[in-house]
């Protein structure tokens, strides 16, 4: 399948273009889909309507360098999940301090999104499943490499991370931690996600919840293979 055509329309329409490069993992009982807030979710709410698969979160929040947050320094992610770019710690030259004050103030956001999207739903049971991740987009893939370690660390069989678009050596580093790796699109230079999109309107919190009501409305049972 050839490389879409960009910018893309908007992330409705790069899940169902992700989608059909999944499609072999269609109507699989072991499969669930599980994407990164907030801007992930319109994507994978596509994937899973189309591949027929349970939809969840994995939450996971980038540790920005103090000074320069759009940089990562690494990322924390749901149980407890840390890692750290060591590279860019030291050429940054931060502090223990710092790092500890970015994984507090992101640990409170991850805790303020739990109680915002799933409320009192507790998070699906991953051992033994194929674990789809999503996200709209990679530039530096901190935040996808946390989750990708933590969904191993639940005990998933197998790690699949699908994005639409991608800095091409960040597509190419993820393939080492994923069993599957699938960038729709890795245009050069890259820059940055929302570069490749039409509309990149900021994902609401309203919307996220929106979409999960709606995928767990139906038959399927994210928690139950």
């Amino acid at each position: 399948m050839a490389a879409p055509l960009l910018p893309l329309r908007d992330r409705a329409e790069a899940g169902r273009l992700l989608a059909a490069r999944l499609s072999h993992y269609a109507h699989r009982s072991d499969v669930i889909v599980l994407a990164l807030p907030r801007g992930g979710v319109p994507v994978a709410a596509e994937v899973a309507r189309r591949l027929q698969a349970p939809l969840d979160l994995f939450l996971v929040r980038k540790l920005g360098v103090p000074g320069h947050e759009e940089l990562a320094m690494g990322a924390i992610g749901t149980g407890g999940v840390l890692m750290l770019n060591q590279a860019v710690v030291s050429l940054a030259g931060i502090s223990r301090e710092d790092i500890m004050e970015a994984i507090a103030r992101e640990e409170a956001e991850l805790s303020r999104r739990a109680h915002a999207y799933r409320g009192a739903r507790p998070r699906p049971d991953l051992r033994g499943r194929t674990v789809i991740l999503v996200d709209d987009g990679l530039a530096t893939g901190a935040s996808m490499r946390a989750a990708a370690a933590g969904v191993r660390g639940q005990g998933a069989a197998a790690v699949v991370v699908a994005v639409p678009v991608a800095a091409a050596d960040t597509c190419e580093e993820l393939r080492a931690v994923a069993d599957d790796t699938i960038c729709l699109a890795t245009p050069e230079p890259f820059r940055a996600v929302g570069l490749w999109y039409e509309d990149f309107s900021e994902t609401s919190d309203d919307e996220v919840r929106d979409l999960l009501g709606g995928a767990w409305a139906e038959p399927h049972e994210a928690g139950a293979p």
